[in-house]
């Protein structure tokens, strides 16, 4: 069984959000477009996390978390989401998977 959450407006609808309450369970969560120009806020325990890139997943123990073909990524941006999660003992490199499609957007595309 597949679940898609789609974002009907411009953003700011609290997917982010939703999905990291609706997806404790799930094995797998992608996200299939989008770039970093957006942010999805998640407190836990009193910390603020603003994920651009990581799928909201990635809090989730179990879940392996997917980019997928269709995201833009900035590379100085997702270095700067691993590393504000390197903190809390998350296994970046068993629990996230990027695909080789997916975009890149470098300092000289500003």
């Amino acid at each position: 069984m597949v679940d898609l959450l789609l974002g009907l407006q411009w953003g700011d609808e609290g997917k982010g959000k939703i999905v990291d309450v609706l997806t404790k369970d799930y094995d797998i969560i992608a996200r299939f477009q989008g770039g970093p120009n957006a942010g999805h806020t998640l407190e836990f325990d009193g910390i603020k996390h603003v994920l651009h890139t990581i799928p909201s997943g990635i809090f989730h123990k179990n879940a392996i978390n997917i980019v997928g073909n269709g995201v833009v990524i900035d590379p100085v941006i997702f270095k700067r989401e691993v590393d504000n999660l390197t903190p809390f003992d998350i296994d970046i490199t068993n629990k996230l998977l990027i695909s080789r499609k997916a975009h890149l957007i470098l300092p000289t595309h500003r």
